[in-house]
């Protein structure tokens, strides 16, 4: 598909797509795209380097590609003597390359500028070349699929309502037998109610028993909160493509239904790059701030411990317990010790990996990468640095609070046989529950 696209690239495309790096490189990146002094210490901070030991897969080298374009078109020594400041044209053969880096050497983790000897922000400036192939179709086909159907749908795996809506009730259901209480709700449309809570629409399709959790806790909170009928996908991989305008129509259907159902707080479900989109890049693909308040489902669950509104029970998760950290939760949303205060009130033995925190290294599920199919084979070979990571552990279970990673956990589990369970935070937590006098009275 890509092959065929480039081969069909005119001039006016390359113009188009130049214009667009143009309009993402401001001063302070353009600043960045000279500042690169190739000390190699963000070699060892990618987990594609690591695994495939590739020049191609070293973040300088992927940086290079980017810099070697804006020299060549916006530089006047790139202008007159190319060759001598390392100026790249813009042509077929250049934009095979970033789409094989760019897209699939990358899942804009932010690991190497965590370890940059200056301080690049290189997820960004990738990010920039992505939104120029965007602007000229350039996008590998699965991640632009997922875009495509989200936009066109409402949702990224084009549920319709009605089969939502059908499979809430359902879930209630079963919430209702687990905890012996017909009066236990999963609320749909409750105007007023103080939260709104979205969810990954992986969740509805593949993973109920994470919209259960959720339900659980809400139900022992005493909580007022609420489904969304029409727009609760918490994803948006815009954040991956590069299409900011995409990307403000998926995080704008939550702001809508934050506004038409007149909630205080939008809660994001347990998914990394829709925590990132949602909280803190959305307000500027909107152009706009927002006056609601912006919370993780592991902050809510937190106070309500911490409040003493549900009570846990860490002998009811015997099984040793590990973390991985999402990117875009973690190091790039500073979500980092909410997760961890949970696990140790809900399991008996919790043990970190390392390294952890906003140091861990990328899952290799992130940057739209379990999207594109052509680079599998390579995200599962990247992937082994975090099998290796769970494997020294000794863990039999494997926390991740975000979707995106657990499918790419559950995939180099079966893969590396590391034989250990994935699941969520969430998940956890409600396995833990104690139930209150008044839940207990209930059933």
């Amino acid at each position: 598909m890509n092959e065929e696209r480039i081969a069909r690239l005119t001039p006016e495309d390359l113009k188009k797509a130049l214009r667009v790096f143009r309009e993402k490189i401001h001063s302070e990146y353009a600043a960045y795209l000279n500042s690169c002094v190739h000390c190699g210490l963000c070699a060892e901070s990618c987990h594609y380097y690591v695994a495939d030991g590739e020049i191609e897969s070293i973040p300088a080298h992927k940086l290079n590609l980017i810099t070697g374009v804006f020299k060549r078109y916006f530089t006047s020594a790139g202008k007159s003597i190319p060759w001598w400041v390392g100026a790249k044209e813009l042509d077929g053969e250049t934009m095979r390359e970033w789409v094989d880096s760019l897209f699939g050497r990358c899942s804009l983790c932010g690991r190497c500028s965590l370890n940059c000897s200056v301080g690049l922000n290189i997820p960004y400036l990738i990010r920039a070349a992505r939104s120029a192939m965007a602007s000229i179709d350039l996008v590998p086909l699965g991640l632009q699929s997922t875009v495509n159907t989200a936009i066109e749908k409402g949702n990224n795996m084009g549920i319709p309502e009605e089969e939502w809506i059908e499979t809430v009730r359902w879930i209630e259901g079963e919430l209702q037998s687990e905890v012996g209480d017909k009066n236990a709700r999963l609320p749909m449309d409750e105007r007023g109610a103080r939260l709104l809570y979205t969810v990954n629409p992986r969740e509805p399709m593949f993973f109920p028993l994470s919209i259960a959790a959720a339900g659980k806790i809400f139900y022992a909170a005493r909580e007022s909160w609420t489904f969304s009928s029409k727009h609760y996908d918490v994803t948006n991989y815009g954040l991956y493509n590069g299409d900011d305008e995409a990307a403000a129509v998926m995080s704008g259907r939550l702001v809508t239904s934050m506004e038409e159902l007149d909630c205080e707080t939008l809660v994001l479900a347990e998914c990394g790059h829709g925590f990132n989109s949602n909280r803190w890049e959305a307000p500027e693909w909107l152009g706009r701030k927002y006056d609601f308040e912006v919370k993780s489902v592991l902050e809510i669950v937190a106070d309500y411990i911490r409040q003493g509104r549900i009570t846990l029970d860490p002998s009811r998760n015997p099984a040793s317990v590990t973390l991985h950290d999402p990117c875009n939760l973690v190091r790039l949303g500073g979500i980092v010790e909410e997760q961890r205060y949970i696990l140790r009130r809900s399991a008996a033995n919790f043990v970190e990996m390392t390294p952890n925190r906003e140091k861990n290294f990328c899952c290799g599920g992130g940057g739209g990468q379990l999207s594109m199919t052509q680079f599998a084979e390579r995200r599962l070979k990247a992937g082994k640095v975090k099998a290796d990571q769970i494997r020294r552990t000794g863990a039999k279970v494997v926390v991740a609070p975000c979707h995106n990673c657990i499918d790419q956990l559950t995939e180099l589990n079966k893969h590396y046989k590391l034989g250990v369970e994935v699941k969520t935070v969430c998940e956890i937590a409600a396995n833990a529950l104690v139930l209150g006098r008044g839940e207990e009275d209930a059933s």
